[in-house]
Formats: structure tokens, sequence, C-alpha cells
């Protein structure tokens, strides 16, 4: 590796959240190994485009401009919220650490639960897994969907045009915006985004040096949990726009992963769980969406593409 008081260059998307999430794992890598780190902002398709995030094909739109920098040689390596990450594996790069998972739920910043809302109450969400599984606790409200930072969407409430959005708790506390936060959901509620909570931190695939500098920041657990939740991702052939959760936690020395694929309307869902050894968490993804296929969880996942 270059010289060791040179600082590494880290590409991050250039939102406060990006740019936030992005410092802390620069504070931490050289509060483990000396090495300063300088953040390098990229803006991505995704930041620019007012499209809907199922218009823009969901996966990878916040991805490939960093990608490129990474390639071209124009960054070291690049944070990205691992649920952003399409499934595919890309050659050319290699997810060197998946560092501590934050709060992996759900919140709704709003002007109060859920549950207390008034029938017809505008609730804001770009994505069709949340619109999906709040129907299922609240086919009464309305879902509007919304793009834009986090700031632009909690902007939405405080101005009164929305009663409350539906955002990542992770994300809310990294921005320190928890006291907005009038519910979290429960995982039985609603399951997260696969990965969502984590950080991805990449670096090209031809940097062992880098790959094995970076491996400090790993953990373990993260890694194996996040791996099954991703290979039920992969296994049904659904993108990061699609109305898919799944979370996975340990449990003694298990791991226990739940997935569930509901219709955009709510009318229908299919949900189950398995558990299995953390080594194979990979399997115990794919082998599980095998079995939400067999109950017709692909068929759920067409109609929400077509």
């Amino acid at each position: 590796m270059s010289d060791v008081s040179s600082p590494l260059r880290m590409g991050t998307r250039r939102s406060l959240m990006a740019t936030t999430q992005s410092g802390l794992v620069a504070d931490r890598l050289t509060a483990l190994t000396g090495r300063p780190v300088e953040l390098v902002g990229v803006t991505t398709f995704g930041d620019v485009s007012r499209a809907n995030l199922t218009q823009l094909g969901g996966t990878g739109v916040f991805v490939s401009a960093l990608r490129d920098k990474l390639i071209d040689g124009e960054i070291d390596f690049a944070v990205h919220s691992l649920k952003d990450l399409p499934t595919t594996q890309d050659p050319r790069v290699t997810i060197a650490a998946i560092p501590p998972r934050d709060d992996p739920r759900d919140a709704l910043v709003g002007t109060a639960k859920l549950a207390d809302l008034p029938p017809g109450a505008k609730i804001g969400t770009g994505s069709p897994r949340r619109i999906a599984q709040l129907r299922l606790l609240r086919p009464d409200l309305e879902y509007v969907p919304i793009r834009g930072n986090a700031e632009t969407r909690i902007g939405k409430v405080t101005s009164g045009e929305l009663h409350g959005v539906v955002l990542a708790a992770a994300g809310l506390g990294r921005l320190g915006r928890e006291s907005e936060i009038s519910q979290i959901f429960e995982v039985e509620e609603m399951l997260p985004a696969p990965g969502q909570g984590a950080l991805a931190v990449e670096c090209r695939s031809d940097r062992a040096d880098l790959i094995e500098f970076l491996g400090v920041l790993d953990d373990a657990a993260t890694r194996a949990a996040v791996t099954a939740e991703r290979a039920v991702l992969a296994a049904l052939e659904a993108g990061c726009a699609a109305p898919v959760g799944a979370y996975s936690a340990h449990q003694g020395e298990q791991l226990i992963l739940t997935a569930a694929v509901v219709a955009v309307d709510g009318s229908r869902a299919v949900r189950k769980s398995t558990a299995g050894d953390p080594s194979a968490s990979a399997n115990l993804g794919r082998d599980l969406a095998s079995e939400m296929i067999a109950e017709g969880a692909g068929t759920l996942i067409g109609e929400q593409a077509h």
C-alpha cells in the first residue's frame, strides 16, 4: 500500500446522510489504524434524478458512479448503504468490510403513531416494501410516493403536507433526529429491507493489501446476518425496489432468518422463517427463498414489476 501517512481517499455520496455515515466509518478506521482518511464527494444518478425509485429500476442507482471512481482509481474505497447495493456481484470490486449494524428497523416521523392517525391520513414513502406492509397495518390511510433526502422528506411533515413519513431508524439516528420519531416499527410489524442499517465498505478486488487493511472494520455477526438477508433477495431475483422484507438475527448459536413478500395493495403476503448455522448464511437465505417461491412469492414480485 502507498505511503501510510498519506490519506486514503474515501468516496461517498454527497447527501448529509451519506457524508455523515461515511465520516463515522472514516473516524473509526483512523482510530483503529492511525491512517488518515479524506472524503471525496460523488454525485450519483439516483441523487440527481427526480424519478420514482421503481421507475429508475431501483438497484444500483446510488452505486454505479462510486464504483466508476473506484475502478478508475480516483478513490481508494467507497462506503455505501448496504441496502442500495445490487445483489449481483461485480467481480471488479469487493466488500472488504461490513461494520457493526445500526438499528435495522423502520421508523415513522410524524404527528402520531400509525394506529392513532385519522382515516385518510397521508403517509409518505418511496418504498413499495414499506407501502405494502403499511397497508397490512392501516389499509385506510393514503400512501404518497416521495423522493429526496431525509431532510426534504421530514420537511413535508413539519409543513403539514403529510401526516408522516417512513424512514430507516438508523439514518435518523446518524443524523441526530431520533427526537422526531413518533413510532419505531418492530420487525414483526414491518420487515426491513435486506441489509437495512448496515454499511458496506467496498474497494477494488485487485487491491489485496487494501482489502486486508479495511478488514479491521468488519463485524462477522453483522456480515452473516446481512448475507442471509441478501441471499433471499438475490434468489427471489428481486431488486431493492421490490416489496421484499428480510431480517436475520443471532439467537445463541443459530441465525434466525425471516422474510416476506407482500402484494403492494397489502392483500396477500408470503412470510416464512428458518434457522441455521451462521457459517452457512447464504445457503440459509437461498433455501428460504425457494420455499417462498413454492408458495407463490415469485408471482407477487412479478405483479409488482408490471
